[in-house]
């Protein structure tokens, strides 16, 4: 329960933690729509995950919505027609950032619709699970808007001719599209939150070091010059061949046992 104006209400964004995976569900009612309160709860929620030397992997997830996250409350426009910054497209661009920036590999396991700021979400994700029969979108050109955001982080994954032709219709993208072009790493035939699941204990079982060192140079790889992130890249190296877990694994593969990372 959290308190807001003197009332106890229940949160409408959930965390929780079990095997070194942390869980972020949205509950904020059926449709998940992108409210301040939501976007408020999320943010403290990467907060507190973030800072989680143990956490080896983050899902996010739709919990029992009938969509992922069907994007903005659109009953809210008119109030923020000429101060939209302020009130709506920064705060929210910093909390897709926060999400994007979390140090451990993240996951949006997607069991029902996600459209436009929810599918905004799920690209901020490093990883994306994806139920059949499940769709994803950025409808906002049917109503004359932009999906700011997400044009970039889809480009990214799927390249330009193909992030325009889905920007510029808004049509939906069905599973096995958004496999074969790069939207989503997995179709699951059952819950994708389960298949998320699987997919978090593998990451989880692996080393911690090695996977944020992992994120951090393939961000590099997109954001920097080849030269800065090859500097970058030699110094991760170093750190790892200084790192504890880095010899345990050695010392397990010739034990021909599992290893124990402490992450350090």
């Amino acid at each position: 329960m959290s308190a807001r104006n003197g009332m106890m209400t229940v949160p409408v964004v959930q965390v929780g933690f079990a095997e070194h995976v942390a869980e972020i569900a949205l509950c904020a009612g059926p449709l998940n729509l992108v409210t301040r309160e939501l976007l408020r709860d999320l943010n403290g929620a990467i907060d507190e995950v973030a800072t989680r030397a143990d956490v080896r992997c983050v899902i996010l997830h739709g919990g029992a919505g009938r969509a992922f996250c069907a994007g903005s409350d659109m009953r809210g426009f008119a109030a923020i027609r000429h101060d939209a910054g302020e009130q709506k497209i920064l705060y929210e661009d910093m909390v897709l950032r926060n999400l994007a920036a979390l140090p451990m590999p993240t996951i949006a396991a997607i069991d029902a619709p996600a459209l436009g700021g929810g599918f905004e979400l799920a690209l901020a994700c490093d990883l994306r699970v994806l139920r059949r029969g499940v769709t994803v979108a950025m409808p906002e050109a049917r109503i004359g808007g932009l999906a700011a955001n997400g044009a970039l982080r889809l480009t990214r994954l799927v390249g330009a001719a193909r992030a325009k032709e889905l920007l510029f219709t808004g049509d939906s993208v069905a599973a096995e599209q958004a496999l074969a072009w790069g939207i989503v790493n997995r179709v699951s035939d059952g819950p994708a939150l389960d298949a998320a699941r699987s997919l978090a204990a593998a990451i989880a079982a692996r080393g911690p070091l090695s996977n944020r060192f992992a994120k951090r140079l393939v961000q590099a790889a997109q954001d920097l010059p080849l030269d800065a992130g090859l500097g970058m890249s030699t110094a991760l190296q170093q750190r790892i061949f200084e790192s504890d877990d880095l010899h345990e694994g050695v010392a397990a593969f010739f034990a021909k046992r599992e290893p124990a990372f402490k992450g350090r």
